[in-house]
């Protein structure tokens, strides 16, 4: 079997109380509310190969921690299947904590009083490790984490950065074939979270560890992910390799071009939009849908003597505002 996961029409519905619309409601309405269902999951269906590195995306509020709760086997869904590793989730759960990992940015699983090691020691006992193999996986963790240094001291002493780190190795500990992580890097300084990227894409690699990933980093996703779903009001709206979301909702690059002297005026290119940021400073979005990076270059060979120029894809933030915006709009559509 080469899925990891395979989910077919998961739905999960809540029960809520409606609110009341004022202080005007009868008494009956206030002993005796009235309830809604809200529809946190509407049927999703997604498949993941295994060892694939997947984004699970989508504004707050979409479904991603409902979806990811019931394919951890916390909740269970209102209608729909999944099969996580071959297990049923929410049924066999207990087998399947043994295979599966998690990482939750804003829920730590050390011992706040007690140091990292303890963690660690409570884990082998709680996987049931083999004593022999329970050190031997330990010390390459704390090696390949860097964790020497404090993992003999209380979690409630560390920085944010090296609980995380902490947080993630002890996910590797019983070599899961699945890792989910929730918002791993939040909060995380910009060295931190490349290293903790770096090790995350290494066992992935190393291992065939299956990561699902949820983030609103676009670091993450660039860095870590091959493939992009994106959902919104528990619908997926985009499945796609993240390089060809890319192409398909932003076709534009940034050109960045140092000139050798400053230019009177700025040349007037069709689907390119020109800014001056320093006197030989120019910056250029440049709409590929419109006109090609070939001509746009040879343009500006022609008419600027030119010192240095970059160029580089949109910044992944831009493309996730883009694929919210375009997706609510085709979905609307189809709606209507």
């Amino acid at each position: 079997m080469n899925e990891a996961l395979q989910v077919e029409g998961l739905t999960k519905h809540f029960r809520v109380k409606r609110k009341l619309p004022g202080l005007g409601g009868s008494l009956r309405t206030l002993w005796r509310p009235s309830y809604e269902d809200k529809k946190a999951v509407d049927g999703i269906d997604l498949r993941v190969e295994r060892g694939e590195t997947v984004a699970f995306l989508g504004p707050n509020g979409a479904g991603k921690s409902t979806t990811i709760k019931m394919l951890t086997g916390i909740l269970h869904p209102t209608s729909g299947q999944a099969h996580v590793l071959g297990y049923d989730p929410w049924r066999q759960r207990t087998a399947l904590a043994y295979r599966i990992g998690a990482v939750f940015g804003q829920k730590s699983q050390l011992w706040y009083h007690l140091p990292p090691s303890d963690s660690f020691e409570l884990m082998s006992r709680i996987y049931e490790l083999d004593r022999a193999v329970y050190r031997q996986r330990r010390d390459l963790l704390i090696e390949r984490f860097e964790l020497g240094r404090y993992i003999d001291t209380p979690v409630r002493r560390l920085s944010l950065g090296e609980r995380m780190r902490c947080e993630i190795a002890i996910a590797f500990l019983h070599r899961p074939e699945l890792l989910f992580l929730d918002e791993p890097t939040i909060g995380l300084d910009a060295i931190v979270k490349q290293r903790i990227r770096e090790l995350i894409f290494e066992l992935n690699r190393e291992e065939g560890t299956t990561v699902f990933l949820t983030s609103h980093d676009p670091g993450d996703i660039e860095r870590l992910c091959r493939r992009a779903i994106v959902i919104d009001h528990g619908r997926v709206i985009v499945d796609e390799p993240v390089e060809r979301l890319r192409r398909n909702v932003l076709s534009y690059k940034r050109v960045v071009v140092r000139l050798a002297e400053e230019a009177a005026e700025l040349a007037a290119l069709p689907g390119v939009e020109t800014h001056r940021e320093a006197p030989r400073v120019l910056r250029l979005m440049v709409d590929t849908a419109a006109v090609s990076m070939t001509e746009v270059l040879t343009e500006l060979m022609a008419r600027y003597r030119i010192e240095d120029m970059t160029m580089e894809d949109p910044p992944m933030d831009d493309v996730i505002r883009a694929i919210y915006q375009g997706g609510l709009g085709r979905r609307e559509e189809g709606d209507a």
